[in-house]
């Protein structure tokens, strides 16, 4: 039975923890890295394999980077959650926490509905890796086309209009950007995150397009992408994690809680330096890096 060690669980812990904020697909790099690597990587490492523990390994370094993007907005979370109840209790919304965390729900059904659906079929269907390099290549297109398409009004990013939560970093709660967001274009910035069941298109990115077309500034735009993962990488934790809990997968679960401890300080930096990233700059480097990364994936495995 395949199995996964330390290095393995460390480096992917790592490689998860900074691409899926980055918006350069988390499961892409998982599928490819390994079989670029080769040898026991690649035969440990591959989430098409029948009883393989790795899916949800991989699983569980995603909800370690939710973890990660908790802390990150934990007073935003805190907000939206005392929002939602205090919605619920009054039965009506009326501030803008209760607005926003509404919108984060109803965004979040759209990629709910069509992963439970599809997941493990696009996953076994196009889990390999030479679609996963071509769609990883698409994705950085569509990375460089977005940053064109909307460079006209992203001269200044900047939310320095925003109230800040008393360490200098300005509150997404009542973000101006993201709270003019009409209910239709949030669930059209939700629903974006279906084309990451394609492994090989990044989740963030997707994501990050679909609100700079919807009008965001790329940073408001990150920050609602990284906000609408939370949800959904969570609940799919919920459906995985367990898996690992049968007898036959417990070897794995040091090496799980090594990568998980490493995706989620990767993660936590990753956010970090993103949220200052965007507020000046735009997602084309990110672009070119996918292009470059699947091209050299593709030429390396048809070699």
């Amino acid at each position: 039975m395949a199995h996964i060690t330390y290095l393995e669980a460390v480096v992917l812990g790592a490689v998860q923890g900074v691409s899926e904020l980055f918006p350069v697909s988390s499961l892409g790099h998982a599928i490819l890295l390994p079989a670029v690597i080769g040898g026991s990587w690649a035969r440990d490492l591959n989430v098409t394999a029948p009883h393989s523990p790795y899916l949800a390994f991989i699983v569980a370094l995603h909800v370690a980077t939710a973890l990660a993007l908790i802390v990150f907005y934990r007073r935003d979370w805190v907000a939206l959650v005392r929002g939602f109840v205090g919605s619920v209790r009054r039965r009506r919304i009326d501030t803008a926490e209760a607005r926003l965390v509404w919108l984060l729900i109803l965004a979040t059904v759209p990629v709910a509905v069509v992963g439970l659906a599809f997941d493990h079929l696009l996953r076994a269907a196009l889990g390999s890796p030479i679609p996963t390099a071509a769609f990883l290549v698409v994705n950085g297109f569509l990375l460089i086309a977005v940053h064109f398409v909307t460079r006209s009004g992203s001269g200044r990013h900047g939310v320095e209009d925003t109230p800040d939560h008393g360490d200098g970093r300005e509150s997404v709660v009542v973000d101006p950007h993201i709270a003019r967001l009409t209910p239709l274009r949030a669930v059209a910035v939700g629903a974006a995150q279906i084309a990451a069941l394609f492994p090989g298109i990044s989740r963030s990115g997707s994501t990050i397009i679909a609100g700079r077309l919807a009008g965001l500034p790329n940073r408001s735009a990150a920050r609602f992408a990284f906000l609408l993962a939370t949800p959904a990488i969570l609940a799919a934790g919920v459906l995985e994690i367990p898996t690992l809990l049968t007898r036959a997968d417990r070897p794995v679960l040091g090496p799980v809680a090594a990568g998980s401890v490493v995706a989620f300080v990767a993660a936590l930096a990753a956010v970090s330096f993103l949220d200052r990233y965007f507020a000046r700059r735009s997602v084309w480097p990110f672009g070119v890096y996918c292009i470059v990364a699947g091209v050299g994936a593709l030429l390396l495995l048809t070699a």
